[in-house]
């Protein structure tokens, strides 16, 4: 993580004691401030060893790297952020945001992988720059690669004693598209598996430069392409934004694809396309639309809104200790707090960059990313329009379904409906709930839930 922020979140500034390289075998990657289970460390030290499949793991680094620097919607140059690395005992994993904010990456590094010391746990930003990037491109072969991550040798100054800075626009929906994806991507499950062989065919039988989103339905050992949304099926947005994982086909053992339960005539949704490589996983979730950036989607607001949620967040977040796979139910008997309850407080860390969710395994997973927790409701909008309108007393409920929301100087008709908000505004006509609630309706949650809640408390 980023030593030092500046300018309340437009910029991140990286400080490494000496650049990450590639000399002699051995892959060296230069820390920034991190988090680790014994607190802040400016330059942690995590692994020293060796990565068993050398050239996949330089491969899928590179990709990752390249995730990092691409804006898939209206392409044009951008600045390049360091990937964050968690190191959670038996794995690292590495994770980025395309600069368009719709295609997170993340590369799991797996124990079969590794051969070392972990000497902490913990989660820091890495520097990637251009010369190592050039270097990876020229691994190759199936020798190990020395790896160490803030080993002690690389945490020396340069030779003129000064450290190596960077500074990057770091947008804030970064933040937010680290929260919704968290969000979105626990509800997914496993649609479609395809072996190596099957996996080269489809991927290099996809269409170049198809912008509208495509099906890709179960068709016996594969996946075949369809214009419209199928039972079964699985959203894939944007062909092209794949594109990162075809160097990587020839170390692929097995593609797997996560999304949510699709029925006919269903909208674009977003999906998770994981490439199996040798003792690795390479992973890309893509937003509903290639045009359609994570952070406005809206999946976090709810969980957000709560102070209950929040309460219950600080106590679960200080029982985690960068576990590769948080167990929900120890969590709940740790915490002394229900199930659901956890699994809402667990929702919440995901908001503020605590948790992600692995598909793979169907876990969260801890890491510490480097934002201000307090900024996330902040760095929602809608959420902070809502709290306005509550706190002006511009929603008052008509039934115990119905309520009327005063906004710009009109009148919002909310209606609970089976689980289900409709309103009367603009957005909600645009989205029709498919980019999460509008101000309106998280207002009326918001004061129809306090109303229970003193309900309750009167008992």
């Amino acid at each position: 993580m980023a030593s030092s922020t500046v300018a309340a979140g437009a910029a991140q500034a990286y400080t490494y004691t000496r650049p990450s390289g590639l000399d002699g075998g051995l892959l060296g990657l230069s820390t920034s401030g991190g988090t680790t289970t014994t607190g802040p460390r400016p330059h942690p030290h995590f692994f020293s060893g060796v990565l068993t499949q050398a050239a996949p793991a330089a491969a899928a680094l590179l990709a990752l790297a390249d995730v990092a620097q691409t804006r898939y919607h209206q392409p044009r140059p951008t600045s390049f952020r360091d990937p964050v690395v968690t190191c959670n005992g038996d794995r690292l994993r590495m994770e980025s945001f395309s600069a368009c904010g719709g295609v997170y990456a993340r590369l799991d590094v797996l124990e079969p992988a590794m051969d070392g010391d972990v000497h902490e746990r913990g989660t820091t930003n890495v520097d990637v720059n251009g010369p190592l990037r050039e270097a990876l491109a020229r691994v190759g072969g199936s020798d190990p690669l020395h790896l160490a991550v803030g080993a002690e040798e690389l945490a020396v100054t340069t030779m003129d004693g000064a450290v190596v800075e960077k500074k990057v626009p770091l947008p804030d929906r970064w933040l937010r598209g680290f929260a919704e994806v968290q969000v979105i991507t626990a509800g997914f499950d496993l649609r479609a598996e395809l072996k190596a062989a099957d996996a080269v065919r489809f991927m290099r039988s996809m269409p170049r430069g198809q912008r509208e989103p495509l099906w890709a339905v179960p068709a016996g050992r594969t996946l075949r392409l369809a214009p419209r949304p199928a039972a079964g099926a699985v959203c894939l947005a944007g062909p092209d934004r794949l594109r990162t994982m075809m160097p990587l086909l020839r170390f692929a053992r097995a593609l797997r694809v996560y999304g949510p339960s699709i029925a006919d005539g269903a909208v674009p949704v977003s999906s998770v396309w994981e490439l199996e490589l040798p003792g690795m996983r390479y992973v890309l979730t893509l937003s509903p639309q290639h045009s359609r950036g994570f952070s406005g989607e809206g999946a976090v607001l709810d969980a957000i809104s709560t102070d209950e949620a929040a309460g219950d967040a600080d106590l679960v977040g200080a029982l985690l200790s960068f576990e590769p796979r948080v167990e929900p139910d120890s969590l709940a008997e740790r915490s002394g707090l229900s199930l659901a309850r956890t699994k809402a407080a667990l929702t919440q860390l995901g908001t503020s960059g605590r948790v992600g969710f692995d598909a793979a395994e169907a876990a969260f997973f801890h890491r510490e990313l480097p934002y201000d927790p307090a900024r996330v409701a902040n760095l929602n909008p809608r959420l902070r329009s809502a709290r306005a309108l509550v706190d002006e007393g511009a929603v008052r409920f008509t039934s115990d379904d119905a309520a009327v929301v005063l906004s710009n100087g009109g009148e919002r008709h909310v209606r609970f409906e089976e689980g289900r908000e409709t309103c009367t505004c603009q957005w909600w006509f645009d989205h029709r709930g498919e980019r999460g609630p509008c101000k309106h309706v998280l207002a009326a949650r918001v004061v129809r839930r306090d109303a229970e809640t003193a309900v309750e408390a009167a008992r």
